[in-house]
């Protein structure tokens, strides 16, 4: 959807002290999302080679910004995000179970559409754990957002604590829901009317189960079929009361097995991946079972800031129609 600008909106903080609160909140958050999951930060790539099947290919139709690398054999790409290249890490870096990592992920996309939500550049604390194949249930999941949450609400409590007026408290409850209870209470809408219904009523929500096909036929969302399980994942989504709307924040979820994986990669129509070499890894059984996501840095500055624009805390591109729109208004986009 197009960007628009929200009526009577005055952001709170100016250029220079918005720029702090972002300092703040990328620092405190990294640090508690890290001691809430026990995860340690690593550097991670910006270029991966296709080969290997490590890109993330998200939703199987936006395409991968290539080039040649005259002093290497082959292509380089940019990451889309490091779903796939985390689970590598930890069988690498040979991470225990319990143990985790985190890293600062920057991507290009430059198929998306943006909007106030969305930007060609992407970045995001992408962050993968090692579990137990016992923990492969829906439980463990619900526990690591509600911990996702706690890390988030203290945040949130420390910005405010140094800048006034800023939005409300997010609560750490969180409202769990599966997507096909959506569809059976919406069966007339579409998948995102039915997010913007629930998360306007719970503000805090987590839907349950993207990928998979409902009784209409249709998923609640198209979702890769070799990193999530998509009966054990879910998007965490909070209301923006400045934007009238439910901002997702999250994707996240336990990985496939080497199980899910055969019937997920056959369910899509992706069986030619079962010859990559990452996909090869996780089917022999080498990889080890994990849980992960990502949560999006300039989301949640724009939540926790009350910000009508991505681009009021993400340096991009952006359309000279919606630079002019809120010029017009006295809001700089970065």
């Amino acid at each position: 959807m197009p960007s628009v600008f929200p009526p009577d909106y005055q952001p709170v903080l100016n250029l220079y002290e918005t720029q702090s609160a972002i300092e703040l909140i990328k620092y405190t958050f990294s640090d508690r999302l890290a001691d809430a999951l026990n995860l340690k930060r690593v550097s991670a790539p910006l270029v991966v080679s296709p080969e290997t099947g490590l890109n993330d290919n998200l939703n199987g139709v936006e395409r991968p910004v290539g080039f040649d690398m005259p002093h290497i054999t082959g292509r380089g790409e940019i990451v889309q995000s490091l779903a796939k290249w985390k689970r590598y890490a930890l069988w690498r870096y040979d991470f225990y179970c319990g143990k985790g990592l985190y890293t600062d992920m920057n991507a290009i996309r430059r198929d998306e559409e943006p909007d106030n939500l969305h930007s060609i550049y992407v970045d995001q604390w992408d962050w993968e754990k090692v579990m137990a194949a016992d923990q492969r249930h829906e439980a463990y999941l619900i526990d690591t957002v509600k911990n996702i949450m706690l890390a988030l609400v203290g945040t949130q409590a420390a910005l405010k604590a140094r800048f006034k007026g800023l939005p409300p408290m997010y609560s750490s409850e969180v409202s769990f829901v599966h997507s096909q209870e959506l569809e059976d209470r919406w069966p007339e809408l579409t998948p995102e009317q039915r997010e913007q219904m629930y998360v306007r009523q719970h503000p805090v929500t987590f839907i349950i189960g993207i990928g998979n096909q409902l009784k209409s036929g249709q998923p609640h969302q198209l979702r890769a079929p070799d990193y999530d399980d998509w009966s054990l994942n879910g998007d965490l989504l909070l209301w923006s009361d400045i934007l009238d709307r439910a901002v997702e924040l999250s994707s996240m979820g336990i990985r496939v097995d080497p199980a899910t994986m055969e019937q997920q990669l056959s369910t899509a129509g992706c069986q030619a991946r079962r010859q990559l070499p990452f996909h090869k890894l996780l089917l022999d059984g080498q990889l080890p079972q994990t849980i992960g996501g990502g949560i999006g840095q300039s989301r949640l500055c724009l939540l926790l800031l009350g910000k009508a624009h991505i681009g009021e805390v993400q340096s991009s591109v952006w359309d000279r129609q919606t630079e002019q729109a809120f010029d017009k208004q006295g809001v700089t986009l970065l």
